[in-house]
C-alpha cells in the first residue's frame, strides 16, 4: 500500500464520538470527524492548487471527496479524491488515482483516441456526402467500441473482496447501462482505495470546491451526496451489506 496517500490527521480527535459504521453516502449527515477531514483536504487542496494551471476562481470547479478510514493498527486518516481526472501539474501521490490504468490492454485507449482523430480528418476532407456518411458512422462505431472496452476495465471492489465491472454493476440497475464516466467520481475511488488497501471506511464526505458548472447549482466548500445516475448503482454494490451503513435505508 502506498502509505502516502494517506492524510494524517493534524486535528486531535479526542472527544469526538466516532462510529464504527460508514454514514450513508445518499445522505447529506456528515460525521463530525468527516467534516474534520474534509476542511484539512481543503486546506491542502487551497495550497496546492496554487501551482496548478487550473484556476478554480475562474475555471469550473470540480467534485472532491475524503474517506476517513481506520488503518489496521486502529489509528485513523483519511483519503482524499477528485472527481474525474487530476489535472496534470498536481501532486498525484496524494490522490486517490482512478480505478482505471491508462497501459491497461496495451494502451488501448490512448490507440483508440488516435484512431477517431484520425477518422475526424478523414471526415473534414471528404468531398462525397456518402464517404462522409460511412465515415461518420464508422466513427459512432469505433467510439462505442472503446466505451465498452473502457467500462469493461472499471473494475470495483465491493467490501466482501467480490470484484465486478461497471457494465456488470449496472446490468440489474434501472439504467441498465452506465452513463459516460461512471466510476471517475470521487467516492467510488475512495472506497476502492480502502477496501484494496484493507482499510475501514469510517466516513464518507463530498464537497464542491470552486466556480459552479455553467447551469449547475453548486457552492463553493458545500457538501453534497453522492449522485443519482452514476454513482448509486455502484456505491450500492460496493455497500451491499446494510450493517455497514448508519441511516441506510433512505429514499434520497
Amino acid at each position: 500500500m502506498k502509505n502516502e496517500l494517506i492524510f494524517d490527521f493534524k486535528t486531535p480527535l479526542t472527544g469526538i464520538n466516532i462510529s464504527d459504521k460508514i454514514n450513508n453516502p445518499f445522505g447529506l449527515d456528515i460525521p463530525e470527524i468527516g467534516k474534520i477531514a474534509a476542511k484539512e483536504f481543503q486546506e491542502f487542496i487551497q495550497l496546492e492548487s496554487r501551482n496548478w494551471k487550473h484556476d478554480f476562481s475562474t475555471q469550473k470547479g470540480k467534485m472532491f471527496g475524503i474517506l476517513v478510514v481506520q488503518k489496521e493498527n486502529k489509528n485513523y486518516g483519511y483519503l482524499g479524491a477528485i472527481s474525474g481526472k487530476i489535472p496534470n501539474d498536481a501532486t498525484r501521490n496524494k490522490f486517490v488515482p482512478s480505478i482505471f490504468d491508462d497501459s491497461a490492454d496495451d494502451f488501448f485507449i490512448n490507440k483508440g483516441m488516435t484512431a477517431l482523430t484520425e477518422i475526424g480528418l478523414k471526415i473534414k476532407e471528404a468531398q462525397i456526402e456518402s464517404d462522409i456518411i460511412l465515415l461518420t458512422e464508422k466513427r459512432r462505431q469505433k467510439s462505442l467500441e472503446i466505451q465498452q472496452q473502457l467500462f469493461e476495465n472499471y473494475r470495483f471492489l465491493n467490501h466482501l473482496g467480490a470484484e465486478k465491472n461497471v457494465l456488470e454493476i449496472f446490468k440489474n440497475s434501472t439504467q441498465g447501462y452506465p452513463p459516460s464516466a461512471a466510476g471517475e467520481c470521487a467516492a467510488p475511488k475512495l472506497l476502492h482505495y480502502a477496501f484494496k488497501n484493507k482499510l475501514k471506511p469510517i466516513a464518507l464526505a463530498e464537497f464542491w470546491w470552486g466556480k459552479p458548472l455553467k447551469n449547475i447549482d453548486k457552492e463553493h466548500k458545500t457538501f453534497y451526496p453522492a449522485c443519482k445516475n452514476k454513482c448509486r448503482p455502484i456505491l450500492e454494490y460496493m455497500l451491499n451489506n446494510i450493517e455497514l451503513y448508519n441511516q441506510a435505508n433512505t429514499n434520497n
